[in-house]
């Protein structure tokens, strides 16, 4: 098997594996319980906690915990622009973010909040002077991803942040790092950043954890689901211990960003040699993108079809974001792509136990596909 979506999901690493079976089976008390098992599954969730914010440059106050990725962005998104409504009702983004960003910020445009949606450039990039020719001093919310899941499009939030402050100073500063955490440096003090958003399963921890990095006096408007108070009253509800053990155990497997750097790099760099000489590729590669990621099109031919053909053959990507299957991508939509390469687009995202022989079996495969799918076509 060659699984190259890992910007989707990764594999549980067996160190994640371990310890949420550990937690399940030995310490398995409710961490707000008073007893021995509660007292060791509360360790468990401080111990990861420290750990994720060692990981991103915070305290371990400032962190929640939640089901994902996809609620932390919701919890970041309505409670900062809900708590700050008085003080002012526009939102700035980017046209390219995920959807479990995108989806709140229309729920909120729907309650009255105006929006300004900053498009990228041909190549995938969200450009800083086009994020602060769109603030304003009575915009209380900036959301910009870190890595973009499709193209791999990094955002230089440390070098625009303080210059957003001095225009719109009431914003409170997202950025969803989930394509990020763990393979590239991550400080959210360097970032400035007020919220940042990391998932578990993209970091080799099981699915159904993730959490939300809240900076320290910033304000959220707790969500409508209330109960037991935890997570500092933000995430009530019982913790889900073995899910967070398992995210600090995949979090002290990873390798290196340096490791992970040098290892990616080649990867792909292996790709583009590999796939380089034929005419029907089109690439969709942003400048200074991460490695990790690469996006291009098989032209004459549908993503969907390339995707079955390739997982006939055990080889494993995806045609864009898992959360728009069956849908045109909103990201190279904004780009401006014609429609028939966008349904072309293919998207290799590479993982920590990828190898290059990875990268000739898929060259192969994408070779055979294209010879076999273009005779079908023509008879």
């Amino acid at each position: 098997m060659v699984y190259l979506d890992n910007s989707a999901t990764t594999p549980v690493c067996p160190q994640a594996a371990e310890a949420a079976l550990q937690m399940m089976t030995e310490n398995f008390g409710n961490p707000s319980s008073l007893h021995t098992l509660g007292i060791r599954a509360e360790e468990s969730l401080a111990d990861t906690r420290a750990r994720l914010a060692d990981t991103i440059g915070c305290t371990p106050a400032e962190i929640t915990f939640t089901s994902g990725g996809t609620e932390a962005n919701n919890l970041a998104i309505l409670g900062a622009a809900i708590a700050r409504q008085r003080r002012g009702r526009h939102i700035v983004v980017s046209a390219i973010e995920h959807a479990s960003v995108s989806a709140p910020i229309e729920r909120l445009e729907q309650q009255g909040f105006e929006v300004t949606r900053v498009l990228p450039q041909a190549d995938g990039r969200i450009l800083p002077a086009d994020v602060l020719s769109a603030c304003r001093a009575d915009t209380v919310l900036v959301s910009v991803m870190l890595v973009n899941n499709e193209t791999g499009a990094v955002f230089p939030m440390d070098r625009v942040a303080a210059k957003i402050r001095k225009i719109a100073p009431l914003a409170a500063l997202h950025i969803d790092a989930v394509q990020a955490v763990g393979k590239i440096p991550v400080n959210v003090k360097k970032l400035d950043a007020d919220l940042l958003t990391v998932s578990g399963h993209k970091l080799y921890a099981p699915k159904g954890v993730g959490a939300l990095y809240c900076r320290k006096g910033v304000r959220l408007t707790p969500p409508s689901a209330l109960g037991g108070g935890q997570e500092k009253s933000l995430r009530s509800g019982t913790e889900n211990t073995a899910g967070i053990a398992a995210f600090g155990a995949a979090l002290a497997a990873l390798p290196t960003t340096a490791e992970s750097a040098a290892h990616y790099s080649a990867l792909r760099q292996h790709l583009l040699e590999r796939l380089n000489g034929r005419s029907e590729i089109r690439w969709h590669l942003p400048e200074d993108g991460v490695p990790y990621i690469v996006n291009f099109s098989v032209m004459g031919l549908r993503s969907e079809t390339l995707i079955h053909f390739l997982a006939e053959r055990e080889i494993y990507l995806s045609g864009g974001s898992a959360c728009s299957k069956g849908h045109l991508s909103p990201v190279l939509t904004a780009m401006g792509l014609p429609a028939e390469e966008i349904d072309s687009a293919l998207r290799v995202s590479f993982g920590k136990d990828n190898t290059t022989d990875d990268v000739d079996k898929l060259a192969d495969a994408l070779a055979d596909a294209i010879q076999t799918l273009t005779k079908r076509r023509a008879l």
